[in-house]
């Protein structure tokens, strides 16, 4: 007989919730340690290598890049774990007793899809208040060849602008105007495409009134001349406005929702494409919403007698359409980054398609 509620009894869900929590929980502490010190020793010769790195900026960094392994890896984490609680529960015949109780393949699943939504939003909190400020500062950080770095006011790195013929390479952006500070600026003054002069500047501070820049520690190479000039202080950077920086990049991993938002409507505004970030801000939603999907894909390893002998097949079949999946979100995002795919279509793609393919398999298999 078919039980008629849409849930199993209260302590066979919170027995699955449980296996599900826990062995998810145990990859990935397994897979954030693992990655952790192969990340940690590929860097750290790199980290020690400037004066004045020591153990603490070791430290430093791997406070910084766990928070970017478990957001990335927590729905592969979720996975797994769903396919290792599986196939115990389809060893010890726990999937049999409780088919034959009356549950559905979708009522055995309905416990683990609820901790899946309260697991995604948790990872979006987590990312909104914490991964995007550590992958800001790491970025930065590293792209500054890990030597010291100003305090984090929403810092961009290897921003490029073009004025005119020139080229505009900022190595830091720090703030946002009138507060806004550039530091290891490089312009190639271009004249016919052919270089005039290079021009590196230290720290460059914008100037409303005068709609120009205030340059400090200059070294100017003309090229014509094939001289080098040292400049303590001057003016310049005339035609680029703290606008043109700030919006130059806009890297969506690095920036919350809501701040990713209003960029999005500066760059409109200004006439700029949007589309790579458009995109980035509806993975916001769709990649912790993609756990949803993880017992779904992971189901086909439950069900299926043990004696059998396909529990493994089972278990590779699930984990297959995982991998499937997360192989097809990063390419459909890279084809919106290049704009072959609409926004929406990039980001929620990969989950709707999947989506539908995990219901089939479980309906066409156990229903």
């Amino acid at each position: 007989m078919i039980n008629p509620s849409f849930f199993p009894s209260r302590r066979l869900a919170l027995y699955m919730v449980r296996l599900f929590l826990t062995r998810s929980l145990a990859v990935l502490v397994a897979l954030v340690l693992v990655l952790m010190t192969l990340d940690l020793l590929g860097e750290s010769g790199k980290i020690l290598a400037i004066p004045g790195n020591g153990d603490a900026e070791l430290w430093r960094y791997v406070s910084l890049r766990i928070p970017l392994l478990i957001s990335r890896f927590l729905p592969f984490s979720v996975l797994l774990g769903t396919l290792i609680a599986f196939v115990g529960l389809n060893q010890h015949s726990e999937v049999v007793a409780m088919k034959a109780a009356g549950l559905s393949a979708h009522q055995i699943l309905a416990p683990l899809i609820v901790a899946s939504i309260v697991i995604a939003v948790g990872l979006f909190a987590f990312d909104e208040a914490v991964v995007v400020n550590s992958a800001r500062v790491v970025n930065a950080w590293s792209d500054n060849d890990y030597k010291p770095i100003p305090p984090d006011r929403g810092i961009l790195t290897n921003v490029w602008v073009l004025s005119g013929e020139d080229l505009v390479r900022a190595g830091i952006v720090n703030g946002r105007a009138p507060n806004l500070i550039v530091r290891d600026i490089t312009v190639y003054e271009r004249t016919g495409g052919i270089l005039q002069r290079e021009i590196r500047v230290a720290r460059a501070v914008p100037r409303p009134a005068s709609h120009d820049w205030a340059l400090q520690d200059v070294r100017i190479y003309d090229a014509g001349m094939n001289v080098v000039r040292q400049v303590p202080l001057m003016t310049g950077l005339g035609g680029v406005t703290p606008q043109q920086l700030t919006i130059a990049k806009v890297e969506p991993t690095e920036l919350d929702y809501w701040t990713l938002k209003r960029r999005i409507a500066e760059l409109e505004a200004a006439g700029r494409p949007a589309d790579e970030a458009k995109a980035g801000l509806a993975h916001k939603i769709s990649a912790p919403i993609s756990t949803l999907l993880m017992p779904l894909l992971a189901a086909v390893a439950a069900f299926g007698l043990a004696r059998s002998g396909q529990v493994l097949l089972r278990a590779s079949l699930g984990m297959a359409l995982g991998f499937a999946y997360f192989v097809a979100d990063n390419f459909s995002l890279a084809m919106g980054n290049a704009g072959a795919y609409p926004p929406l279509v990039a980001a929620w793609g990969p989950f709707l398609l999947f989506l539908l393919i995990g219901e089939t398999v479980l309906v066409r298999t156990e229903e």
